[in-house]
């Protein structure tokens, strides 16, 4: 039985969105139970045999500073969730709340793993493979040493492999360009140490990438900075968005335009279906001594769900462990490299 403490309170939407959200996760999954976490009175829409509801007083907003939601909120839905996953009532947190809040939130209470010295923060994008790369870090960092990107790629490595049930998943650095000698100082060396972790088995480094090769589907892992990493993710949902919205709307022209799309429909139809960034919602906070999922502050209930897939099928794949022996494997290329950057 995996159990998820989830905060229904954060997000756009609260609960409105985060309880039919449970209910559908439930019904698909006979083997999991959850944790309710938010006021009780907003939470009596779900009765449910593998649901209990554990009570949080407060809510951190989406504009609430991170010292607000980590100093003063202390009884909020959010920390309240992860504290269930540091005390062992349950295997993972799911929270569409404020990102940097659940950020700080969940370092302070569950703190990093030996090696790490900054969480990062993971998702897939879609690729034309028909599976989906996953790209990190998405936000969470928004400088990034070139030691950083290489416990990314790491922690990455252990992600991928637990949900794809892949050995050796294939990393590559973002860059303006495949040749060694493009990028900044910071690129360069984070590729000297991705070539030395690939050289003593820790990584299967492919090379540089450039962002046409996320879509591509070139490796199963593209590691970057928060700031390049966030970008190229909005990038994404919005160009996924408007060619959605353009066949949506090709649908309700003239009468030879639907006929065509009659036609065309179970090709139109799979793919927006792969277009579809919510069926790729639920970031992980990796490189934390708990597995904690965040979802789009704006996800529907269909997204919300997503995220609650992917935080079941890591702790039902024992992701904190392959990270924690992931870190272990690579810790003398990660002191190594620690060390390089302290003298």
């Amino acid at each position: 039985m995996i159990t998820l403490a989830v905060d229904c309170m954060g997000g756009d939407h609260g609960p409105g969105v985060t309880l039919p959200a449970c209910r559908q996760f439930l019904a698909h999954h006979p083997e999991a139970r959850l944790l309710l976490v938010g006021q009780p009175a907003s939470l009596q829409g779900l009765a449910h045999e593998r649901a209990a509801v554990v009570a949080a007083s407060e809510v951190v907003s989406m504009d609430d500073p991170v010292e607000v939601a980590l100093r003063r909120k202390k009884d909020s839905s959010m920390r309240v969730a992860i504290q269930q996953v540091k005390d062992g009532a349950a295997q993972a947190a799911v929270s569409a709340g404020n990102t940097g809040a659940l950020m700080a939130i969940a370092r302070y209470l569950l703190k990093t793993l030996d090696g790490i010295d900054r969480p990062a923060i993971a998702t897939q994008m879609p690729n034309e493979r028909g599976g989906a790369t996953t790209v990190l870090d998405l936000g969470a960092n928004v400088d990034c040493s070139a030691e950083h990107l290489l416990q990314f790629a790491v922690m990455g490595s252990a992600l991928v492999s637990a949900l794809k049930n892949t050995d050796a998943p294939s990393v590559g650095l973002l860059n303006i360009g495949e040749e060694l000698i493009k990028g900044s100082e910071i690129i360069k060396k984070a590729g000297e140490l991705l070539r030395s972790a690939a050289n003593s088995g820790d990584l299967n480094f492919h090379g540089n990438v450039e962002g046409n090769d996320i879509f591509k589907g070139t490796v199963d892992i593209v590691v970057c900075d928060g700031f390049v990493g966030n970008v190229a993710l909005k990038a994404s949902e919005g160009v996924a968005s408007m060619i959605v919205g353009a066949l949506k709307q090709e649908f309700s022209r003239g009468i030879l335009t639907k006929m065509a799309a009659i036609v065309a429909y179970p090709v139109l139809s799979a793919l927006m279906r792969r277009m579809d960034h919510r069926r790729y919602n639920g970031a992980a906070l990796l490189g934390l001594r708990g597995l904690v999922f965040k979802s789009h502050g704006s996800a529907d209930v269909l997204a919300f769900e997503q995220a609650l897939n992917r935080a079941y099928d890591a702790a039902r794949n024992n992701l904190l462990d392959r990270v924690r022996a992931r870190v272990a494997h690579a810790a003398p290329l990660l002191t190594a490299a620690g060390a390089q950057t302290a003298s």
